[in-house]
């Protein structure tokens, strides 16, 4: 298949391309109106400098009571008061707007309609819109100021080009309440993600041509169903492509791979530091200067980052100096002390603008890797990650349960490093551990004890009697299969100490390749 139709990145920048130009049929200087959740969509692919240098005048949320007169404010008395003074119409520019297709959004757009600030509004949806949205809309229209509707696929935020999420909240909760009675207090989440999910083939333009689900899972079973559905009643869904599938799994089926620590570039930045729509807060991080508190790691704006986003902890470190000296050499070439010349004035003068740019980013990355080798000596990362990961891929009750008393008494051990560590210690050992001298233990070390519950709670969602086999091996290989893959491993070794565990995913998806993936856990939602 090819790699621009499966990309996630291009297909919300060219999305939002055509909505900046009106799909061609807006004009002049605009305003482009979002939400909150377009505005993050569109902030991972394209920056406010770049969206603004294509004749858009200002970028504003349509929900934003300071920005739009048309939503009324409440005072200290509870009073609703309007926004509205009478000079809020701006005739000379038009709007185009890029929303999600929601019941709350109809209805700013009906406030807009009702009393327009715009001369025209081009209305651009991230998802399929429900016949009464368009009736409402139609409707409310009396100024006639809507010049175009249309359906722009992108109602999820692409992390890489392979990466895409919904960004989703309580979706574990909403698994876990799929099939019993608790299951209709998420109805609005799962909606959610079923649109989502079929928002992202529609993206993408591509029409399974088998959908499958994890046979155990109740929530995966209705979403197949529901997904295979709507492709097969709904023409829009029919496009022309290679063979695609779609395999809808269930977290609790790998419970262990978010509990442990990473160590490439984005994922640690992402965990350590916090990742939301591209931008990483440093500060209150020491020797951060203020214009690097809040920067920008975009893999389509920064060449660095996207080449080195998944190397690993000690790579990185020798890029970044490498960066480094890089950059020193260019600014040796270019000391103004030793300019002799108006040429070469002028050759400098031409390349500041990209030095200046460049000591920026090289600020950045020095900066973001300063502050993760701080954290991880802080915080023991190094020593606590090798035993999560002998936790996740070796069973040895007596090691690990001492090993594990000795982190939890430690202070130079972070309670929420403490409380991982039991975590992967209960679902470890869960039928002939000591889960409950390990609850004690954390208790004394300082964990909440709202936090220790979680023991009890993740055995609940993904113990073993819930979730699916392959967790620890606990696959139905013979005893010969077992035994060749165990002498296979010790004889190989391991290079990482540090990345030593597999994710279920990956067998998933090379069975999967291979086309060799069982039938009975992984049923046809249609074939």
């Amino acid at each position: 298949m090819e790699k621009s139709a499966m990309d996630g990145v291009d297909a919300i920048r060219s999305y939002v391309e055509r909505v900046i130009s009106g799909d061609g049929r807006c004009h002049g200087m605009k305003v482009l109106l979002l939400d909150a959740s377009t505005t993050q969509s569109v902030s991972c692919v394209w920056s406010q400098s770049d969206i603004l240098a294509r004749e858009v005048y200002l970028v504003a949320r349509i929900d934003d009571s300071n920005s739009n007169p048309n939503l009324s404010t409440v005072d200290d008395e509870g009073r609703e008061l309007s926004n509205r003074t009478g000079r809020d119409r701006t005739s000379h520019l038009k709007a185009v707007c890029f929303l999600r297709p929601t019941d709350a959004n109809a209805g700013l757009l009906v406030k807009e309609l009702t009393n327009p600030r715009f001369a025209e509004y081009h209305l651009f949806f991230s998802g399929v819109v429900p016949s009464g949205l368009l009736r409402m809309l139609a409707e409310n229209d009396e100024n006639e100021v809507v010049r175009q509707v249309q359906e722009f696929y992108g109602d999820f935020l692409p992390v890489n080009e392979d990466l895409l999420t919904l960004n989703c909240r309580n979706t574990l909760a909403m698994s876990a309440a799929s099939g019993t009675a608790w299951e209709r207090d998420h109805a609005h989440l799962y909606e959610r993600n079923r649109r989502g999910l079929e928002g992202m083939l529609l993206s993408l333009k591509r029409t399974p041509t088998a959908v499958r689900y994890r046979g155990g899972s109740p929530l995966a079973k209705r979403l197949a169903a529901d997904v295979s559905e709507s492709m097969r009643t709904d023409q829009i869904f029919h496009f022309r492509g290679g063979a695609v599938l779609l395999l809808i799994l269930d977290r609790r089926d790998d419970p262990v791979t978010p509990l442990l620590s990473q160590w490439t570039y984005q994922a640690m930045v992402h965990e350590l530091l916090g990742l939301n729509n591209n931008r990483v807060v440093l500060k209150g991080a020491p020797n951060v200067t203020k214009d690097l508190e809040e920067v920008v790691l975009s893999a389509s704006q920064d060449e660095f980052f996207r080449k080195n986003r998944h190397s690993n902890f000690g790579e990185l470190g020798e890029a970044v100096k490498s960066l480094l000296d890089d950059y020193q050499r260019q600014t040796a070439t270019h000391d103004v002390s030793k300019l002799s010349s108006v040429e070469e004035m002028q050759a400098f003068m031409e390349k500041f603008p990209e030095l200046k740019s460049q000591s920026h980013n090289v600020s950045k990355h020095v900066a973001i890797m300063g502050e993760l080798a701080r954290l991880v000596d802080v915080c023991s990362l190094m020593d606590v990650s090798q035993f999560e990961q002998e936790l996740a891929c070796a069973d040895d009750h007596s090691a690990h349960y001492r090993e594990l008393m000795d982190k939890l008494r430690s202070p130079a051990v972070k309670i929420p490093d403490k409380l991982r560590l039991g975590m992967l210690y209960a679902l470890r050992y869960e039928d002939n551990g000591n889960v409950n001298a390990v609850k004690s233990a954390m208790e004394e070390g300082g964990v909440l004890p709202e936090q220790i519950e979680l023991i009890d709670q993740i055995l609940r969602y993904a113990g073993r009697g819930v979730r699916g086999p392959g967790l620890y091996g606990e696959k139905a290989e013979n005893a010969m299969q077992k035994f060749t893959k165990s002498i296979l491993t010790s004889v190989q070794g391991v290079s990482n100490v540090y990345a030593q565990h597999v994710p279920v995913l990956m067998d998933t998806i090379r069975s999967a390749c291979r086309g060799k993936l069982a039938r009975e856990p992984y049923p046809y939602a249609m074939g």
